[in-house]
């Protein structure tokens, strides 16, 4: 890519240290990860959201007085979301094949592959909504909800109001109900 091309400093940043930027983000995931390969990829990845972020101008108006480090911590922090997206929906999507206690409640259909698929699709469905949330209001929700955490934990935990825990858990709610009635 030629300099005349890049829209942005931070984008001409991130394509001379691209390299550099892969290998920063593959050591912050490889914690993360055991497959090396996969580390690779999950890095590249990350690399790449944040080259579309910054070519969609998503990166704000602000001046950035280090930008190397200032991609460091876009790409970490992207890959970081990345494997928590996909560590959740891997939770998600076997649930309901780890839990044998949960099939005796609907004992007739449970072992109906249509009813099966059915709950499947609401899982993965709830998981979208859940990811589709904001970030704050995703932790929050995932905190309380999935972790089971008590809403006063979960406001000291993250800094914020216990008014502010209740009304993402509000919104989180609101969005799982808005995804499922959708569905039906």
């Amino acid at each position: 890519m030629l300099s005349k091309d890049v829209p942005s400093p931070l984008l001409a940043r991130l394509v001379q240290h691209y390299e550099e930027l892969v290998g920063y983000v593959c050591r912050a995931a490889g914690a993360f990860q055991s497959d090396r390969h996969q580390v690779r990829d999950t890095a590249r990845e990350a690399v790449h959201e944040v080259c579309l972020q910054l070519l969609k101008g998503e990166q704000g108006g602000e001046e950035v007085k280090v930008p190397l480090a200032f991609l460091r911590t876009l790409s970490k922090r992207r890959a970081i979301d990345n494997l928590r997206q996909e560590n959740g929906w891997r939770q998600l999507a076997t649930s309901f094949d780890d839990h044998p206690e949960l099939q005796h409640l609907c004992a007739g259909q449970a072992s109906e592959p249509e009813y099966r698929h059915a709950m499947r699709q609401q899982l993965m469905l709830l998981a979208q909504s859940i990811d589709s949330l904001p970030p704050r209001c995703r932790d929050v929700f995932v905190l309380h909800k999935i972790h089971e955490w008590p809403q006063a934990e979960v406001a000291r935990h993250l800094g914020i109001s216990l008014k502010t825990v209740e009304k993402h858990l509000r919104i989180g709610v609101a969005c799982c109900r808005f995804a499922l009635q959708s569905a039906a």
